[in-house]
């Protein structure tokens, strides 16, 4: 990588999964006011822009129905076949650059 070229936004982050992973993601369930967590298989990892800016997104086949392919922010996904490679104390990461 050249010194002039920007990683993308969680590419870093992405390091810690691996294709076929199981990972775990939350959605907010408002009408039980409660976080509700769901689990998939991480099917592909790649760098797009959105929004303009160049950030790690990732494909996930749910586990639970329907088993449509779901993409997510890298940065979101929380790996279970791994535990522990995602705990990051986010104080400590500087965001400006």
């Amino acid at each position: 990588m050249n010194k002039n070229e920007k990683k993308a936004f969680g590419e870093e982050f992405s390091k810690n999964f691996k294709i076929g992973d199981i990972v775990e993601w939350s959605v907010w369930d408002s009408e039980n006011t409660k976080w509700k967590i769901n689990y998939g298989i991480l099917i592909e990892i790649k760098n797009e822009v959105k929004s303009g800016r160049l950030v790690s997104v990732a494909k996930v086949l749910p586990l639970h129905e329907p088993a449509t392919e779901l993409e997510f922010f890298t940065w979101s996904l929380r790996s279970l076949s791994h535990p522990g490679a995602q705990d990051i104390n986010i104080s400590e990461k500087s965001f400006d650059s």
